[in-house]
C-alpha cells in the first residue's frame, strides 16, 4: 500500500502535484512522501490531470499519481479503469503480443504476477521453442525487437518509480564497473554468497533493493542477463 511519513501542509494539493511532475528528480524523492500522506486530496485532482500526461514516455511521478489513484475501491478508481481498462501507458509489440494484463499489475503493485508475466513475455518473445521448454537461452535474445524490450522496461521503470526494470539493472551495472559479482548483491539476488531462493525470499514490494526486478535466472550463468542488458531496446533506453 502507498504511504508516507506525516507532514506539515503547506501548499495546496494542486500546487504539490503540480510541483512533483515538474521537478528533477531528486526533489521529486523528496515530494513523494507529502503526496502520499495527502492521498485524500490528491486523489481527486489526479483524473483531471491525466490528458496533460504523456503515455508514451516513462515518467514515474505519473505512473506512481496513477498507482494513486487507483489505491481505493471507489467511483475514482472505477472511471479509471472505466477508461483505461488496459492501462495507461502506450506501448507496443513488434510480434502483437497483449502487455495489458503486464501493465495492470504493475499498476496495482502486484509486482510477483507482473515479474511472472514479463518472463512468460520474454518466452513468448524468444519462440516456439523457448515456450516449450519453459526459459530463454542467450543465443535468443538478439533476435528479439527492440519495441518489444522498450515496452517492458517503460512499464517497469513508470510503475516502480524508476526503481526496477532492465535499463536501472544496466545502468547500476556501469556504476559498478561491470563487475557482476557486485550486481548481484546489490540488488538483492544473492546474500553472503548464496542465491536467493525464488520466490519466497524475494522482495515483492517498492522496498526491495533498487533494481530487485524483473528477475531472471541466473541459475545458468550470467549470459541470459548479459544479452538482456546488451540488447540495444534495452542499452537505447540508458542512453536516451
Amino acid at each position: 500500500m502507498l504511504s508516507g511519513p506525516p507532514v506539515t501542509t503547506t501548499v495546496s494539493a494542486d500546487q504539490l502535484i503540480e510541483r512533483f511532475l515538474t521537478s528533477a528528480p531528486r526533489q521529486r524523492r523528496s515530494l513523494l512522501p507529502q503526496v502520499l500522506q495527502r492521498s485524500s486530496e490528491c486523489r481527486p485532482l489526479i483524473a483531471d490531470q491525466i490528458d496533460r500526461w504523456d503515455a508514451t514516455g516513462d515518467d514515474w511521478a505519473c505512473g506512481t499519481l496513477i498507482q494513486l489513484l487507483v489505491s481505493e475501491d471507489d467511483a475514482l478508481s472505477q472511471a479509471f479503469w472505466t477508461r483505461f481498462p488496459e492501462g495507461w501507458l502506450a506501448v507496443t509489440s513488434g510480434q502483437g503480443l497483449d502487455y495489458g494484463p503486464l501493465q495492470l499489475a504493475l499498476i496495482r503493485q502486484d509486482f510477483e504476477e507482473a515479474d511472472r508475466l514479463t518472463s512468460v513475455h520474454l518466452r513468448q518473445l524468444a519462440g516456439p521453442a523457448a515456450e516449450k521448454r519453459g526459459y530463454v537461452y542467450y543465443s535468443e535474445v538478439p533476435p528479439m525487437a527492440s519495441v518489444d524490450l522498450e515496452s517492458l522496461d517503460r512499464l517497469w521503470v513508470t510503475f516502480s518509480q524508476a526503481r526496477f526494470g532492465f535499463s536501472v539493472q544496466l545502468r547500476l551495472l556501469r556504476s559498478l564497473g561491470n563487475r557482476w559479482e557486485q550486481l548481484w548483491p546489490r540488488i538483492g539476488w544473492k546474500q553472503a554468497g548464496i542465491w536467493t531462493r525464488y520466490p519466497k525470499a524475494f522482495t515483492w514490494t517498492l522496498e526491495a533493493p533498487e533494481g530487485h526486478m524483473p528477475l531472471v535466472n541466473q541459475l545458468r550463468g550470467v549470459r541470459l542477463m548479459d544479452a538482456l542488458l546488451s540488447h540495444p531496446g534495452v542499452q537505447q533506453r540508458v542512453a536516451s
